[in-house]
């Protein structure tokens, strides 16, 4: 694939690996956690300046309505670097929800963009499998508003969210793509309760329990009962996003492996001069290389239309999520006992790409979804 950046990405990639290398260092990043800190916000605030918060706020709100290119941009420098800051949750998928959504909508857009609010998509449901369509939750109409009941499984960085976007079901059974509206809660809403937990890779998830929750009419987001179709375009970005998140963590590991293979001796030289691990570097090298033009792809299909743009990022998902779990087992091998160590972060690189496969479908899952479609489209 013949894909260059411009001069202008070249410049935010450059930064955004220098910004990375110089304020998230791993001894500084293990602190962090031993604090018990979600992120560092501090950090938070940086990106804002950067303008890195607003790059897919609309330039009306005081954004720069950027390409997915800068987006991937930045995604794969917090992977490198194992950032922990809520980017793709706050400021990849939920401005794709927001725009067009109305005033309360798109004055959060703008609190997004500086850095003043998070806002989360509870999106997963118990026994939902990854079917954005599995919708339980229930949103009755009442005078001036809406009733909200249910239960959201997994909300990505919902434990330190400021609000979230609650898909719900306004007509229909679980399962149909009609009948589900989105909806903007507070955390801090009656009825709504928020129950963080720390995940594999450290960043703050978050269980959701609806009850009783009620909102005015103005927390409806887009036409009622038309909400699956937009879902499903700002997951795919959410998606990209995290493929990017994953290449970086992959070429993070592959570099410190690399690095142990060229200094760590056995038997009188280095580990790196036998054959049998310079096949398993290169294999890592070549596995580094697929996700990288998987990713360009699925990047530059998020402007194209459907079905062609669903396909290509369920294939993108699925051979990242395998290159990625690839390197980082072949990794915590290459560097044997000390690479399961918390001391060592290798150990932890390998823990975010288990998450980033994770993460809206794993492999097994958009291997399915690529097939069912191309029998759609057949």
């Amino acid at each position: 694939m013949d894909f260059n950046l411009t001069v202008e990405q070249q410049m935010l990639q450059d930064s955004a690996r220098r910004y990375g290398a110089e304020h998230h260092v791993f001894t500084a990043w293990r602190a962090r956690i031993a604090r018990g800190e979600a992120f560092e916000r501090k950090s938070w605030a940086n990106m804002a300046e950067l303008g890195w918060l607003a790059l897919n706020v609309p330039e009306d709100l005081g954004g720069l309505d950027a390409t997915p290119v800068e987006t991937m941009v930045i995604c794969e420098a917090l992977g490198r670097h194992l950032m922990l800051e809520p980017f793709v949750s706050s400021c990849v998928i939920a401005p794709q929800l927001l725009r067009e959504a109305g005033p309360r909508a798109s004055e959060l857009l703008a609190a997004i963009g500086a850095g003043e609010a998070m806002v989360s998509v509870a999106d997963a449901e118990p026994d939902g499998r990854f079917n954005l369509n599995h919708v339980a939750t229930r949103a009755e109409a009442t005078p001036g508003g809406f009733r909200l009941d249910g239960v959201k499984s997994h909300v990505l960085d919902g434990g330190v969210a400021d609000g979230f976007v609650i898909p719900a079901r306004t007509s229909g059974a679980v399962g149909d793509a009609d009948g589900v509206s989105l909806f903007l809660a507070s955390a801090d809403t009656p009825g709504l309760v928020v129950e963080p937990s720390r995940a594999m890779d450290n960043r703050v998830n978050a269980r959701l329990r609806l009850e009783g929750v009620t909102l005015g009419q103005d927390a409806l987001l887009g036409e009622i009962g038309q909400g699956s179709a937009r879902l499903a375009q700002a997951i795919d970005a959410g998606v990209v996003a995290r493929l990017a998140e994953a290449l970086g963590a992959m070429e993070a590991a592959y570099d410190m492996t690399l690095s142990y293979l060229r200094t760590r001796s056995q038997f009188g030289q280095p580990i790196g001069a036998f054959q049998a691990l310079q096949h398993r570097i290169v294999d890592m090298a070549i596995a580094c290389e697929e996700a990288r033009s998987m990713t360009y792809l699925a990047t530059l299909s998020l402007s194209g239309a459907e079905p062609a743009r669903s396909r290509t990022i369920a294939a993108a998902k699925a051979r990242v999520s395998q290159t990625s779990l690839f390197v980082g087992r072949q990794a915590i091998q290459l560097h044997g006992g000390v690479g399961f160590t918390e001391e060592l972060a290798i150990g932890h690189y390998l823990k975010r790409l288990i998450m980033i496969d994770m993460a809206f479908g794993n492999a097994d899952h958009h291997r399915t979804r690529l097939a069912e479609l191309s029998r759609q489209a057949a």
